[in-house]
């Protein structure tokens, strides 16, 4: 059985959630690699609807061990609210495992993140101010705090002491905030110890024996590959690797295990928070587009901006990342246009870029170069194959796949888990 990667292909929120869902039946693990409580999975089941933010998708499929990998940076508090969250709608949650390498984001870093964020006034980010970058760069300052320190009071003193040095000064002296408590800190994390004991792993050897007996195992990303620290519109980017690349560093299975690579795209695109988007709209269509997308974060619950389809983003994630399939969403959300814009390339300063422009400067400055293709009126939210589609809807997925350089191999045009045309199986 396959390692399959599932990654966002534009600026994230594309539906990877329900990609993943769908890999249920088939799936022994599913793995959260990268990122956070600031990103969230909505997944649809019948009449039930559940948002995921720590937690792997695939903790909603009977059978399936979910695994929080190496990779990614923990709230506890957040991890425990959402664990009871799910069991008081009866969704065994019994076998997640957490790798013990896995960072915790402790509460001077919430703190961090929000008032470094308000002190940068109009050069701001757009974080979710949850901590996540400030305990990612803890992790490569080496001033962490991880999973397995919970177990070792000592070491787990000593470590927030020696956080809290500079911390401190920059919390008193320059954001005029209470300095933080090492024995207030240090007590609040033993506190979940004994909570999260049993679910604690070694993520890198269970992955690896599971694909060693042939077992299924999804790798889940969060964020997407435009919010990629390294190839994303940095700065205005998450601090982790939502790439492929990140699926092997998140959780400890080498590079040659992975057999597919799906990227995630919705039928147009979206962005939350600061940053350059150059199909953005800010007129009727924009709107229209949120709302019967029902564009709001899973997270925070912000208007998402949204924009058309981007070609150039596509084509970039399926370099960056060696995409093997792409799964498009939210086709049905296009319902009613009689045109439909497509941006095939950028125009900066009178320079056609057919691929992502190489600088951040000429990127902020891109317009977009639109194809236009026609529209269908026809309610497709009860369509399962391809075929049964309204002739243009196909044409529309069709020039998709041309013009993004990868297989379309699903096509989402509901929000339930069954409103999905599925052309070629991923499993």
């Amino acid at each position: 059985m396959p390692a399959i990667v599932v990654l966002g292909a534009q600026w994230g929120d594309e539906g990877k959630g329900k990609a993943t869902d769908q890999l249920g039946a088939v799936t022994d693990y599913v793995v959260k690699f990268n990122g956070g409580n600031n990103a969230g999975h909505t997944v649809v089941v019948g009449d039930e609807k559940y948002a995921l933010h720590l937690l792997p998708s695939g903790i909603l499929t009977p059978g399936v061990t979910p695994i929080i990998g190496n990779g990614v940076v923990i709230d506890l508090e957040v991890l425990f609210q959402e664990i009871e969250a799910l069991e008081s709608r009866g969704v065994d949650t019994s076998r997640l495992r957490i790798s013990a390498s896995a960072h915790v984001i402790p509460s001077y870093n919430r703190t961090m993140d929000k008032v470094s964020e308000r002190f940068l006034g109009s050069r701001q980010i757009g974080t979710t101010g949850r901590g996540i970058g400030p305990s990612y760069a803890d992790k490569m300052n080496r001033v962490g705090i991880r999973i397995q320190d919970l177990f070792d009071e000592s070491i787990l003193r000593q470590k927030v002491e020696g956080a809290l040095v500079v911390k401190n000064h920059l919390l008193a002296k320059i954001y005029n905030r209470a300095a933080a408590s090492v024995d207030a800190v240090t007590e609040e994390l033993l506190s979940y110890a004994d909570r999260v004991r049993p679910m604690v792993t070694d993520c890198s050897l269970d992955l690896n024996n599971a694909l060693d007996r042939g077992e299924m195992v999804v790798f889940e990303a969060g964020q997407a590959t435009m919010l990629d620290v390294d190839h994303g519109t940095y700065p205005f980017v998450t601090s982790s690797s939502c790439t492929a690349g990140g699926a092997a560093t998140g959780s400890g299975v080498g590079p040659t295990r992975l057999d597919r690579i799906v990227g995630v795209a919705k039928a147009y695109i979206t962005r939350v928070g600061e940053g350059p988007f150059p199909t953005e709209l800010f007129d009727d269509d924009g709107e229209r587009l949120r709302q019967v997308g029902h564009e709001y974060g899973t997270t925070t619950g912000r208007p998402r901006r949204c924009g058309w389809y981007d070609a150039v983003v596509s084509r970039y994630s399926a370099r960056i990342n060696g995409l093997t399939d792409l799964v498009i969403t939210k086709l049905d959300v296009l319902t009613g246009w009689e045109k439909i814009p497509v941006c095939v390339a950028y125009d900066v300063d009178g320079e056609r870029f057919d691929e992502m422009p190489p600088s951040q400067t000429q990127f902020h400055h891109a317009k977009p170069i639109y194809e236009y293709v026609d529209g269908w009126s026809e309610d497709i939210t009860g369509v399962r194959t391809f075929e049964d589609l309204p002739i243009n809807a196909q044409r529309y997925i069709e020039y998709l796949e041309e013009i993004s350089d990868c297989r379309i191999s699903s096509v989402g045009v509901g929000p339930d888990r069954e409103a999905t045309i599925i052309r070629t199986p991923l499993a």
